[in-house]
């Protein structure tokens, strides 16, 4: 197939072609203001070239920056790309990851992944929440602010502070779990200040954390093998949550951190319980073909869904401790097999020709 894939690059988007350096270094302290992170979904030229090369190893492949000439652009591969690639996470507003989707969908040009309104609710950790708690998908409580004044007084703590509508652990730093209303207040404020976007407080669960590479359709939809989360590989006065500087500060690709575990050490009970809840999370915000799901367990060790991601993160190396890559290598798929899965999973979604046999 004459595969077409979209991106956001770090960095210098003219550097498609000749860029040779990694990204900078990621900031030494957590986000103080929003240019910090604001490119932290996007990928680097490293990634942009190791897809690339996957898709090519099978089909012919067009690069396609998501800038504002990306509609032009798709306008003239149309009735040439039989299939777009997609992992465009945008930059503006609450539809920034829908954008690329929606603009594919008014061209009648297929896709990979989730349609723009899966991609929005998604994005949006009250719409998700409210419809996972609406479809029984359990979820911890959570309460929505959009000033300082709507702070409920009557919680019980801790409590996760987050903004609603970013990914990427943007806006999740290690102050984000507080303890009394102090830390709440303080927390808010910085949301509301730096996002300018309601922030959710979010009952903290204390158990175990993973995260679950889904793939695939319908029946043949699957987990990976599931990746846990050992905070006890953080700093010693780190919080035990999955922050900006546990992805971005602390672990580094010259020095990863010891951090994940794949497979989870897991009885069958848990695990199938673990997948379970993906699989009718996945459902109910209507994903398709891939997408990665956070999961928390609760005081009594039940599985509860954080969020989901339907635009996984996917750097090729494995000293990137990327989470999706991660899952497949422990399935036996090689980075390249990954994203073919992929390409595979649309295509029999689609009804196209050129996926495996």
């Amino acid at each position: 197939m004459h595969i077409a894939f979209v991106f956001n690059l770090k960095d210098d988007p003219a550097c498609v072609e000749d860029a040779a350096e990694p990204p900078s270094d990621p900031p030494s302290e957590p986000p103080g203001s929003l240019p910090d992170d604001r490119y932290a979904e996007w990928d680097d030229i490293h990634t942009v070239r190791a897809v690339e090369r996957a898709l090519a190893s099978r089909h012919q492949v067009t690069l396609v920056e998501a800038d504002l000439d990306a509609f032009e652009t798709f306008r003239r591969l149309s009735g040439q790309a039989d299939l777009v690639f997609n992992v465009a996470e945008g930059l503006h507003g609450a539809s920034r990851e829908g954008q690329i989707p929606a603009l594919l969908d008014l061209l009648q040009i297929p896709y990979t992944g989730s349609d723009p309104l899966t991609l929005g609710l998604c994005l949006d950790k009250r719409r998700s929440k409210e419809i996972l708690s609406y479809n029984r998908v359990a979820t911890p409580r959570f309460w929505i602010v959009a000033t300082l004044g709507e702070i409920p007084r009557r919680l019980s703590y801790p409590l996760m502070v987050k903004p609603t509508l970013e990914g990427s652990s943007k806006g999740v730093t290690d102050r984000s779990l507080v303890h009394n209303f102090v830390e709440l207040r303080r927390q808010v404020e910085w949301v509301l200040a730096t996002y300018r976007q309601p922030a959710i407080i979010e009952e903290f669960l204390p158990g175990r954390e993973f995260t679950v590479a889904m793939l695939g359709n319908g029946p043949g939809l699957r987990a990976l093998p599931i990746v846990e989360i050992n905070f006890a590989a953080l700093p010693e006065e780190a919080s035990p949550i999955y922050s900006y500087e546990a992805k971005w500060v602390w672990d580094r690709e010259e020095d990863p951190l010891q951090i994940f575990s794949c497979p989870a050490d897991l009885d069958a009970a848990l695990q199938r319980g673990i997948e379970t809840v993906c699989r009718q999370a996945f459902t109910a915000l209507g994903c398709r073909d891939w997408c990665r799901i956070d999961v928390r367990l609760d005081a009594h060790g039940h599985p509860q869904v954080i969020e989901l991601n339907p635009l996984p993160g996917i750097l090729p190396r494995p000293e990137q401790n990327s989470c999706f890559p991660k899952a497949a290598r422990a399935a036996g798929m090689s980075y390249d097999a990954l994203l073919l899965a992929v390409v595979d999973a649309a295509a029999s979604r689609l009804g196209l020709a050129g996926e495996a046999a």
